[in-house]
């Protein structure tokens, strides 16, 4: 017979059903969603693409994708606050999965663009729903552990876009990643709804209403908040590793820097660097303390990166490395944003956070490439990440304290 202390450390449910399939699917969303990142280069040069074309329309390109990252988690996460967490679960992975099949055949750049929007559209309900679901069916001394494990296996699915790519051309890169995203789809025949969103469904709540984060003011700066506090993770993954072989060409780093490189090890640190915050969170018993030592370490790292007189690729490819590891709080912001609001909009927030992080690159990628021709990559980057990393302090101070909440409630 269980007794109560035993029951305190059962780390069980850490290994269900839902937290393992959440886990593949954010492998599969995190394979997907950054092989762009990856093939940008070769594939545009295989359409007869100049370097200077390469750039600017691989620029536009991976905006398009982040465009549709912007319409799918509004999309979706009312979506699972409406219907359900494995509504999401299911169509998101179909739509992904086809866009990223039909990548492979893409011949032109306009069409290409098409093709990542629609991408982006399919990937932004992956993460939003999933760490929702095992927020909701954990229990509370565990939801750290859950979401740290959720990311680092995913994470993971960057590293095996790059091995894939090395392996295969690029158009091989794309079906693998399609194709894995419909296996990933029979192994979710069988799961069950949140018990939270089932209890929350007969309350006369609103659910999925987006527009429920700008009619209060206290749920709106909270929402902002929760935004503001990932901003500088996409800044290292949407500049400082897409467009390492700038900064390394910038930095007269030899031989020359290879972006894709720079994506598998900034994702490489990434893994290490979830699965450590959440075990610093639980030490700390604290979201915004684990997020705060990890924004830190991320600024010291940038710093080195633009202004320590790194000469050698391995040094620079060691540091993306790091990189990754210090924006390692990705899943950990995202649990305090699940944490931080009630059942009937938990999703919504959820998802639509994630991707609103993700597409800050509309606004920074442009910013950034506007600077460049006048100041320089280095100093360009620098500014961009100054003002990345004001948003996240100023967000991180008046953050809300998340660790102790109990989810059982609605707005």
């Amino acid at each position: 017979m269980k007794t109560p202390a035993s029951e305190a450390v059962s780390l069980r449910p850490l290994v269900s059903l839902p937290v393992i399939v959440a886990a593949l699917g954010y492998f599969v969303d995190v394979y997907d969603l950054l092989v762009f990142n990856i093939v940008r280069v070769p594939s545009l040069k295989d359409m007869g693409l100049s370097p200077e074309e390469v750039s600017l329309l691989g620029g536009k390109i991976y905006n398009w994708q982040q465009a549709g990252l912007l319409v799918g988690g509004i999309l979706w996460g009312i979506l699972a606050d409406k219907r359900g967490r494995l509504s999401v679960l299911f169509g998101s992975i179909i739509m992904y999965s086809f866009a990223n099949i039909l990548c492979g055949f893409v011949q032109s750049p306009d069409v290409y663009a098409l093709l990542r929007f629609v991408a982006g559209v399919g990937l932004a309900g992956e993460l939003g729903a999933g760490l929702t679901l095992v927020a909701e069916i954990l229990p509370q001394r565990l939801r750290g552990y859950g979401s740290s494990i959720v990311a680092s296996v995913g994470l993971l699915g960057a590293v095996v876009a790059f091995l894939t790519n090395n392996l295969f051309d690029w158009r091989t890169t794309y079906f693998v990643g399609g194709g894995l995203g419909l296996v990933l789809l029979l192994m979710r025949v069988g799961l069950l709804e949140s018990g939270m969103f089932e209890k929350a469904k007969v309350l006369p709540s609103k659910r999925g209403s987006m527009l429920s984060f700008f009619t209060d003011g206290p749920r709106f700066w909270k929402y902002m908040r929760c935004i503001g506090v990932g901003v500088p993770t996409y800044f290292v993954i949407g500049i400082m590793a897409t467009y390492g072989n700038e900064f390394g060409a910038a930095l007269g780093v030899q031989p020359d820097i290879v972006a894709g490189k720079c994506v598998m090890y900034v994702f490489i640190g990434t893994v290490i660097g979830d699965m450590f915050s959440g075990i610093l969170s639980q030490w700390l018993q604290s979201r915004k303390k684990a997020i705060g030592v990890m924004t830190t370490m991320t600024l010291v790292g940038i710093t080195v990166y633009l202004y320590g007189g790194i000469q050698t690729a391995s040094s620079f490819y060691a540091l993306c490395g790091v990189l990754g590891f210090s924006i390692g709080y990705i899943a950990m912001f995202l649990t305090a944003t699940a944490e931080s609001f009630g059942t009937n909009l938990r999703a919504t927030a959820t998802s639509t956070v994630a991707n609103f992080v993700r597409a800050t690159t509309l606004l920074t990628l442009p910013l950034f490439q506007s600077l460049k021709p006048s100041l320089g990559v280095i100093t360009a980057g620098a500014l961009v990440a100054a003002l990345c990393f004001l948003i996240g302090y100023v967000s991180l101070y008046f953050m809300e304290e998340t660790f102790h909440k109990n989810l059982d409630y609605v707005e």
